[in-house]
């Protein structure tokens, strides 16, 4: 091997520097277990609350010593923070925290660039592209213009009640053409999608994530955030989503309103009571049509169990004081239905004409009492503030004179102005001012002291300091363009990060074992060499990763581990030509010259193959699965570097130094020596073999179907666990009564459930989503042996019971993943095919080894369909599902790509073989290198199955059957398929 000392200098320098970034892990782990032990002794587990204590106990350690210099290297020193920063980091699975995907909504863009346009044809194509969107894979927009494209007549975009505003004067004029115009739109839409960005971006920024992430996702309007270690996840959504629409509006005193509440129940009463009366004379038509009642809620639902003898009055939980703004008090859970009251026709048509604009808007529930406070604001014809966000400069979070946390702000001259105006009339008429953000009253203070001049105001409303915090870091970072739905959501809690951890470490140290323990039993010393290279290459793929500052996921301690098993076929492929060139009489050293040299191509080919699907997998793939691709692809490089120069490099040294090497053991010497195996002639019964299987795994793929996965369908699954083992099919029923449609699975130990619905899964926002998970809770309690929602659902590093994790799909979202996947798929065939055709020049080849991939995915789908409903484990499809198919198309490739290398070399040799002889003795010759390989992977993928985790047991188990189909599919599928295409365009040729 030429240039020895400067593969020795890159080898030394790659593991010094691997070596140092991973000391920085190293270090901070050893800090944080620190802190960890601070909070324990500090916080006796006999404390009310103690793991929320000592979660605060340690953060504050760690924020104590966030500046000071921790950790010393020669003459560097580094603070915690910036050990923290140069640390691995860790992915949601493996830590704990949150990942969502959010929809900036295009659609209130495209009204707030309209002036909210009451023209009906603008909004019956708005609502139209609405309808699209549910099966599209266009944006938004595009919908939107081909939704107006079709209704609009005479219409134009350029219209004076659509486009042609004021606030986009200048850019758009009465005489420019729709097609012109949507070009100006596109470009203010993204504009806006940009401001939403990062608006998000300086929220994070301010939020004290370690290692947050957060990007756009294509042209959709989709922005992806990842926020790792978050344990209050409630707070991270409700930053993510707020829009930060911050209004001041007058206030009515609440007892202006007690009359009209009493005229409103008497009003809904009678409804009720002629709802009552109808239903009493004819039971027959009570489907027929909607009653008054459900239209006034806004409800198509027919429970009459549900009726109330005063309709409004029985919600009542408490009134305001004398004089002040607030109208009733009424619990959290009936907020919806008493506005649904309050702005019904009916209703509405009671207020006098000063009064006819009134908002009726709702404050922040109490902690303690989950009671809200009703006020009416006074509204005006266009619903427009007075005074809104958009003129605070600055917010800051304070204590105020009671000492409670409050929120300053500064205005800018015009606010101010605004600003005095509005606190002089509330003083001379002794009224409140409503401060509203996200149409919630924060608070409504009156002015006692005359007008507030200067444009300096706070925001008081019974805050804790992370949301005095919080409150003023939105208002800091502006208002978003446009609400934020979460469309994607997985939220993992850290005990079950833990687990993962140590799962993932216990599957990585078996899986090493085995392999390490196979390699010398089978090749002796030189397996030895090869394991000191292996465990080089684990330290580079570590150290490389590290360095990069990706993020490892247990997808990703998988795609480690799976290279691991994998990372042994370079050194299996070239031993095994050593073996054959000493073989043929070569000395020691020649043979390990001409070993190394005739297995590159065969190396390249191979790793090449399976590069190329990880690849595409790293392009389609979002979250861990990005993690499997990307740790995958760090080691097929690494594998390559280490397998190539670094063994080659101890194999140097020991035989220069006068060492000798047989490649093999006693046990293995004469192992798959001097083959002669016919396969060709099998190949029939191959065929009939692969198309029974085919037949029946197409039959119950066609019958059966597959278990699709939240991530295909849309839905919420939710991973909880029981203090004891409980009955999933008795639960189902449970939740059917609950949801209307659940599924329970046994998910591991027979204590642990893996629950999926689709209830109001077409509905966003965090008070949807915390009202499902109390509405679980509620379901599962019989079960939960007296275990608080609190403790049920909170985030503890040491939580055993309770809701450990959930996952949220929109059905949008499900659709565009299922396209994706599809691509992903389709697009790994096409770029393989065109490389093996590039490397063989024959389509034949390339035909073969497709057909052969092929072959292995549809009978990995048919397994699938066939056991999925009695095997223990999950077999969901999902992105996991597809990175093991993908997986399995680049092993099944590698594979076949080395008996197709033998081939061709074959072919250059021995021009004067039969063809049929070539392929036989080019499978028989590469048959100890394909099961030798495929034996150590699967040995590899058996660990992780059974020692690493539930999580990712189905996504194993995929990859089991693929790689076991994947080494028959090549010896005795792709090479036949080569064989008969080229054998028959052969005897075309010639015929002609």
């Amino acid at each position: 091997m030429q240039n020895k000392g400067l593969v020795k200098l890159f080898a030394i320098l790659f593991g010094l520097v691997s070596i140092y970034q991973l000391s920085f892990t190293f270090k901070a782990n050893q800090i944080e277990r620190n802190a960890k032990e601070a909070a324990i002794s500090k916080i006796s587990d006999t404390v009310a609350d103690y793991r929320v204590k000592r979660s605060n106990e340690e953060a504050d350690y760690l924020t104590s010593i966030a500046n000071d210099t921790v950790f010393n290297i020669g003459i560097a020193k580094f603070t915690y923070n910036e050990v923290k920063e140069k640390a691995m980091n860790l992915g949601l699975d493996l830590k704990g925290g949150i990942n969502v995907i959010l929809q900036v909504s295009v659609k209130d863009i495209l009204k707030g660039l309209a002036n909210e346009s009451k023209n009906p044809v603008f909004n019956k194509a708005l609502d139209d592209a609405s309808e699209l969107q549910k099966n599209s894979q266009n944006t938004y927009l595009e919908d939107f213009f081909t939704a107006f494209d079709k209704i609009k007549g005479d219409t134009k975009l350029a219209s004076p009640d659509i486009f042609y505003t004021k606030a986009l004067d200048g850019e758009i004029d009465g005489s420019m053409t729709d097609d012109e115009v949507k070009q100006v739109i596109k470009r203010k839409i993204d504009e806006s999608i940009v401001s939403a960005f990062e608006v998000l971006r300086k929220r994070i920024d301010e939020f004290g994530v370690t290692s947050p992430n957060i990007q756009r996702l294509g042209t959709s309007g989709r922005i992806l955030v990842e926020l790792p270690g978050v344990k209050d996840v409630e707070r991270a959504t409700s930053l993510l989503q707020s829009t930060a629409q911050l209004e001041f509006w007058d206030a009515y005193k609440g007892e202006q309103f007690f009359s009209f509440l009493s005229q409103a129940n008497q009003v809904l009463k009678k409804t009720v009571k002629e709802k009552t009366e109808e239903e009493t004379k004819g039971n027959d038509q009570e489907n027929a049509t909607d009653s008054k009642i459900d239209e006034l809620l806004g409800d198509t639902s027919t429970d009459s169990t549900a009726v109330d003898v005063n309709p409004l009055f029985d919600l009542i939980r408490g009134q305001g004081y004398q004089g002040g703004p607030v109208i009733a008090k009424f619990e959290a859970k009936d907020k919806q239905k008493v506005l649904n009251y309050l702005n019904s026709p009916q209703v509405r048509a009671l207020l006098p004409a000063e009064q006819r604009y009134v908002k009726f808007v709702f404050g922040k529930p109490d902690k303690d009492t989950d009671l809200v406070d009703l006020y009416a604001l006074k509204g005006n014809r266009d619903d427009i503030p007075e005074l809104s966000g958009a003129v605070v400069t600055d917010a800051r979070n304070q204590f105020g004179p009671s000492g409670k946390p409050e929120v300053s702000m500064q205005m800018n001259s015009k606010g101010a102005k605004i600003w005095e105006e509005m606190t002089g009339r509330a003083f001379n008429q002794g009224t409140q001012i409503a401060i509203v953000l996200d149409n919630v009253v924060y608070s409504a203070p009156g002015v006692t002291s005359g007008p507030i001049a200067g444009g300096n105001s706070s925001i008081s409303g019974n805050f804790t300091l992370n949301e005095a915090v919080d409150l003023a870091n939105v208002l800091r970072a502006g208002k978003l363009p446009a609400r934020a739905d979460i469309i994607q959501s997985e939220v993992v809690g850290p005990s079950l990060g833990q687990e993962a951890i140590d799962n993932g470490k216990i599957s990585f140290m078996i899986a090493l074992a085995l392999v390490l323990v196979w390699m010398i039993v089978y090749y002796g010393k030189a397996g030895g060499f090869a394991d000191i290279a292996m465990l080089f290459n684990i330290l580079l793929i570590f150290g490389i990763l590290s360095g990069l500052g990706a993020v490892l996921t247990l997808p990703g301690i998988a795609g480690i581990v799976l290279t691991i098993g994998m990372s042994v076929d370079a050194n299996v492929i070239i031993y095994e030509r050593i073996r054959e060139e000493l073989d043929k009489g070569k000395g020691l050293k020649e043979a390990i010259q001409d070993g190394f040299s005739n297995a590159l191509s065969s190396i390249l080919d191979a790793n090449i193959t399976t590069g190329l699907t990880a690849l595409i997998l790293f392009i389609f793939g979002t979250g861990p699965i990005k993690g499997f691709a990307t740790t995958l692809l760090i080691g097929i490089g690494t594998s390559l570097f280490t397998a190539i120069f670094v063994t080659r490099l101890l194999i140097d040294w020991y035989v220069n130094k006068g060492g000798k090497m047989i490649f093999a053991t006693a046990l293995t010497k004469n192992l798959f020596k001097n083959l002669s195996i016919e396969f060709l002639k099998k190949r029939k019964v191959a065929y009939i073999v692969s198309g029974t299987f085919l037949v029946i795994s197409l039959g119950s793929l066609f019958t059966e179907g597959l278990d699709q996965g939240v991530d295909f369908v849309g839905g919420r699954t939710y991973q909880v666990r029981f203090p004891q083992d409980v009955n999933a099919a008795e639960i189902t029923a449970t939740l059917k009564d609950a949801f209307g449609s659940a599924d329970a699975k046994t998910f591991g130990s027979a204590n642990q459930l893996k629950i999926t619905t689709k209830y109001k899964v077409n509905e966003t926002g965090s008070e949807v989503d915390e009202q499902i998970r109390k509405d679980l809770y509620n379901a599962l309690q019989p079960h939960l042996d007296g275990v608080s929602y609190v403790d049920f659902i909170s985030d503890a590093d040491t939580k055993t019971v309770g809701l450990m994790k959930y996952y949220k799909v929109s059905p949008t979202i499900a659709d565009d993943i299922k396209q994706a996947s599809f691509w992903a798929v389709l697009g790994s065939l096409i770029v393989v095919f065109l490389y093996i055709l590039l490397r063989f020049k024959k389509w034949q080849f390339s035909l073969g080894a497709v057909l052969a991939v092929f072959h292995d995915v549809f009978i990995v789908l048919g397994v699938f369909s066939l056991t999925y409903k009695f095997l223990p484990f999950s077999m969901e499809i999902d992105q996991a599902f597809i990175a093991a198919i993908l997986t399995v198309i680049g092993y099944s490739l590698n594979d076949t790509v080395i008996v197709f290398d033998r081939v061709r070399e074959y072919l250059a040799e021995h021009t004067s073989w039969e063809f049929e002889r070539t392929v036989d003795l080019s499978l028989s010759s590469t048959l100890g290198r394909t099961l030798n390989t495929s034996s150590t992977t699967l040995v590899v993928l058996l660990a992780i199955f059974i020692f690493g985790g539930d999580s990712i047991r189905g996504f194993m188990f995929a990859l089991i059957v693929g790689i076991v189909v994947g080494t028959y599919s090549s010896l005795f599928i792709a090479t036949p398929l080569m064989y008969d295409t080229l054998t028959r365009e052969d005897k075309r040729r010639k015929k002609n």
